[in-house]
Order: C-alpha cells, then structure tokens, then sequence
C-alpha cells in the first residue's frame, strides 16, 4: 500500500489506496471547463475600488487574505466565509476562497497590480482530488484553476505555493491588513513575520463606508428576504409555542429562509423570549415561549454576494400587547422614529442616537424610573439613562452588519453622514427582570426595534419598510399570518 501523499489532509481513519486504484483514479476524466463568460456579480465595480486604494498607499506593497479555515471538531471545519475587505476588492465569495490572498504589488511610482494568490482546482493526477479532506474537489467541490480566475476576476492569478517565494527577499514596504491569518501555512516553515497594519484596515474600512447603487441593490435585496423570515417565523408561532425551546424553533425557521434565499444569516440569530430579550446578543436561544410575554427577534439575511441585512421587531406572542407592553413599545419606537429623523446628509453621526435617546430620558424621568430630570441624564458626565438602553442607537451596514468598524472616530463614531450611507437605527429598553429601581410590572421587558436605512439626499430611505413598527399595525399584520 502506498503512503498518504505529502500534504494531503488525510483521516486516520481513511482506506489505504493501492498502487492498482491510484493508477485508475489518475484515468478517464472529461473536461468540465466552466463557462467562459461567468464573471462575479458586479464585475465592472472593483478595479475601480482597488485603485482608490492603492492610490492611498503608493509604492507600498498591499496584502489583504481572505482567512483562513477554522477547525470545529477534528476534520471538520466551520463554514468559511472570506474577509469583507477581501470580498470588496475581488467580488469572490465562496468557502473555496480559504487561504487565498489579493496582494497589491507596487508597479511605478503610484499605481498597483493586483495579483491573486489562490489554491487551483487539482488535476486528476494525484490524490488530492479524492483523497484530501479539506480541499479535495470530491470531499467539499469544484474549485476554478488559474485561467478560469483570471477569467472571474480580471486578475492576473498565481499558485498559492508560490506566495512564499514572494514574501522571501528583498521586499517593499509591506502593509498586511490588521486581524488577518498567517499568509504562509506553517507546514513550510517559513514563519510570517510581518506586522498587521491598522491603517490599512482603517482605509479600508472607510472607503466602504458610502455604497454605490449596486451595493444598495444588495442591501435591499438581504432586507427583502429578511421580511420574508420574519413573516415565516409569525406564521410558525403556534408550533414553536408548543415546543419545549420555542426559541429555537424560532432561530430554525428563520435559518432556513436565510440558507435557502441567501448565503445564510449576516450573524447568529438573536430570539430572546421574556427576560432573555434584555440580553443584547442572545444566541442561547434555548428558552421556551409564554403566550404572555414579548418576542425579540433580531435577525438577518446575508445575501450570496455576502450583504447583510440587521431587522429587530418586538412581537407580542399573544398577537396583543398587555398594556404594559405596549407603554414599554411606544416609548422604544417614539425613540426609533426621533432617530430616523434625524438622519440626513451632513448631520454629525451622533445625532440619531442623541435624538432618541432624549425621548428615551424623557419617559424614563415621566415614569418616575429617573429621579433626576431627562436634561442631567443625558449630560456626558452623567448618563443614568444608559442602566436601561446598554448601548449605542445603530450602526453602519454593508458587507458586515457592523460595517466598517475599524474606522477611525472622525470617518464614523464623530463624522459627518453623506448620500449612500447605510445603517441601522435601534434604540432599546432593556428592563432587566432584578432591577430593583424599576417597579415590579416593568422587570423583565426588553424591547428593540431596529431598521435599515439609506441616507439620500434629502434624508433616509426606510429600506425595511414592508415591516410593520406601530403598535396597531404589528397586531394586524400578525392576525393576518396567523389566520
């Protein structure tokens, strides 16, 4: 018997292979070329995108890998999904993006080639076509080959193992983007001794924060399905009530539309029942539901082209809000829609959360909750508010569902919001069940709602909304998906 080939990811448990079935398994295979005119979905849109940053960082050589695949248990990895900034420079989505690395290689005194460093499809001589585990084409699938990248993409390709010659030498000043895998495997011994660059990263993330029109096509496209899921999910509450984990029913049916719409969902399904929805990020979801107690449902589809949509309602599971849940949603959304407001270009970033977080202090203080005015709440050196909100008002949205996060605070957190910039509003109230300033009826509520919007040029689109947010039309829309 023949020894496993070296590098082959191989299982111990794995049949040896005879010199015989070696032989035949090298014979006989058609060409199954792909289609010589598949490009990826809005191929004309990224060397446009790569030369706006290599027009940023001339002369230097720029390294940006897709990641690497992670281990869940022994053989099996976790699903991959490549790096965004990765994603936004070449258009290349798929799990067979593992391990590949764009480099922005210095040619003259401004500009870049971009060379795409990938691991082929491999040929039917040899054994990594049926015998690897990892990237063997009959264990996890077709990959391209060199051309048909090239083809893809518009990229000059090379091999992946020929990566290693380049990072070895004489080099250029070299920028690696921050929070990255090693480039090189460490089967070759060849140590990656180079530092991550946060500026890279920064700039990267700030040139994704304005989206062209068919960036907010995607986007729309994620958010139009997500409402699909969420009518799938009020139309599944009388089985998912049942249930001894209603809320995992509940991440179940959601999953599903987001696997079968879209690539899957943007993060983990949030479906906090009762007390579990003043968790922020509730991914637990083992809870069973009462009939008498809200559902926080926060959730996304992720589309093939890998943006995200970010959708919170807060559903009564009786199909009625208790007058006390309803004192509770009215206050949330009256803080949504302040924000929503105020969103438009050229207003600081800051300002949708100030504005509804003054309506938030204001309540809080009419309820007797505050014991001091709303003003001293929310001056900076006070924010007794926040015990009941946690945290910020939304975030930017795009490929990520925290979009562009590694942003410096003058692009984001203290910039200024222009045309074609996506995010989502969601002010909460999070009334934790042993809080004891609060009076007895109000612990355990916890409220979002949170929805999509696209800065235009006079103010923001509502791209969610074909989703119900009034008290009035959410029991509505929920007696019709249930009837």
């Amino acid at each position: 018997m023949t020894l496993p080939p070296t590098g082959l990811n191989t299982g111990s448990h794995d049949l040896p292979v005879s010199p015989a079935l070696e032989a035949f398994m090298g014979t006989r295979w058609a060409a199954t070329p792909l289609p010589t005119d598949q490009r990826v979905p809005g191929y004309d849109r990224f060397p446009g995108r790569r030369a706006r940053l290599s027009a940023a960082f001339p002369g230097e050589r720029l390294i940006v890998p897709a990641g690497r695949l992670k281990v869940r248990a022994n053989d099996l990895d976790h699903r991959f999904r490549p790096h965004s900034a990765y994603v936004w420079l070449t258009g290349l989505t798929g799990e067979d993006q593992a391990d590949h690395v764009l480099v922005l290689e210095p040619a003259g005194p401004e500009g870049h080639e971009p060379v795409l460093y990938l691991h082929p499809r491999s040929p039917r001589s040899g054994g990594e076509f049926y015998r690897d585990r990892r990237y063997g084409e009959f264990w996890v699938g077709r990959r391209p080959d060199l051309d048909e990248a090239a083809r893809l993409t518009g990229l000059r390709t090379e091999h992946l193992d020929d990566l290693g010659k380049l990072l070895t030498g004489p080099q250029p000043p070299t920028r690696v983007l921050e929070g990255t895998d090693p480039l090189v495997d460490e089967a070759t011994g060849r140590p990656d001794e180079y530092l991550r660059d946060g500026e890279l990263a920064a700039v990267l993330s700030e040139l994704r924060l304005v989206k062209d029109t068919w960036e907010v096509e995607q986007l729309q496209l994620a958010v139009d399905h997500t409402v699909t899921g969420f009518e799938d999910v009020v139309r599944a509450l009388p089985t998912a009530l049942r249930h001894p984990r209603g809320e995992r029913w509940i991440e179940g049916v959601f999953d599903l539309r987001a696997r079968a719409e879209g690539n899957g969902t943007s993060y983990t399904t949030i479906a906090a029942s009762g007390a579990h929805a003043c968790v922020l990020h509730w991914i637990r979801n083992d809870g069973a539901l009462d009939p008498n107690s809200l559902l926080l449902l926060d959730a996304g589809v992720e589309t093939d082209t890998l943006y995200a949509a970010d959708i919170t309602r807060t559903l009564p599971l009786s199909g009625t809000f208790s007058p006390i849940q309803r004192q509770a949603y009215e206050l949330v959304l009256a803080a949504q829609s302040a924000g929503i407001a105020a969103l438009r270009p050229g207003a600081q970033y800051r300002d949708f959360h100030r504005a509804a977080m003054r309506v938030i202090a204001e309540g809080l203080a009419d309820w007797g909750v505050l014991r001091i005015p709303a003003e001293e709440a929310l001056a900076e050196d006070n924010g007794l508010h926040r015990r009941y909100t946690l945290c910020g008002s939304g975030h930017m949205l795009g490929l990520d569902y925290h979009d562009c996060a590694k942003s410096r605070a003058d692009h984001y957190l203290d910039g200024t919001l222009e045309e074609g910039m996506v995010l989502t509003v969601e002010p909460g109230l999070y009334l934790q069940p042993d809080d004891e300033t609060l009076p007895v009826e109000l612990r355990g509520l916890g409220i979002r709602i949170e929805d999509d919007l696209v800065i235009t040029a006079d103010g923001a689109h509502l791209m969610s909304g074909a989703l119900p947010r009034t008290v009035k039309d959410v029991e509505s829309w929920m007696s019709t998906l249930l009837s």
